[in-house]
């Protein structure tokens, strides 16, 4: 398995692997996404600053991951990112997941993050044991605030001091 940083020909695997999280709602969006509608965020994380990395098998995608801005408009801030992480529905359990938050969190000195944090819904063991695995503590958490028709769902925040 390789990880490297996305290319826009890769937009296409990143959506579709974030809409099968979007269907099993692992994730608050309720709707689908489009390719359409996340070429904004694509351009918003520039190789330099705010990586999207893909785990790339022969040509296929299998799972991504987002270095994502902390409310950029707040210099201070300037060395907070937040982490997203999703895995192809029939590659998951084989360490993807770990393997692109290790390098996101290598990747982070020379990105001039300090703070990388990452926010999920509490029902996700998954991502709660690989978060913990990988040294990231529970900073929060905050009951009750995703509503999926009826299942109102709290979500954590981890976060990991690094560099």
């Amino acid at each position: 398995m390789r990880i490297r940083v996305a290319r826009r020909a890769d937009l296409d695997a990143i959506v579709e692997i974030y809409n099968q999280a979007v269907a099993s709602q692992s994730t608050a969006d309720l709707d689908p996404v489009t390719v359409e509608g996340r070429e904004e965020w694509f351009r918003l994380h520039p190789a330099e600053r705010h990586p999207i990395l893909v785990a790339e098998v022969e040509g296929e995608i299998l799972g991504w991951a987002s270095v994502s801005g902390y409310r950029r408009e707040r210099r201070a801030l300037r060395h907070t990112a937040e982490i997203a992480y999703y895995v192809d529905a029939g590659h998951r359990r084989r360490k993807i997941g770990s393997e692109l938050v290790r390098e996101a969190i290598r990747r982070c000195p020379s990105l001039g993050i300090k703070t990388l944090f990452a926010i999920l819904l509490e029902d996700n063991r998954a991502s709660v044991g690989l978060l913990e695995s990988l040294g990231f503590e529970r900073w929060g958490r905050l009951p009750r605030v995703a509503d999926f028709d009826g299942r109102e769902v709290g979500q954590f925040y981890y976060g990991l001091r690094v560099g």
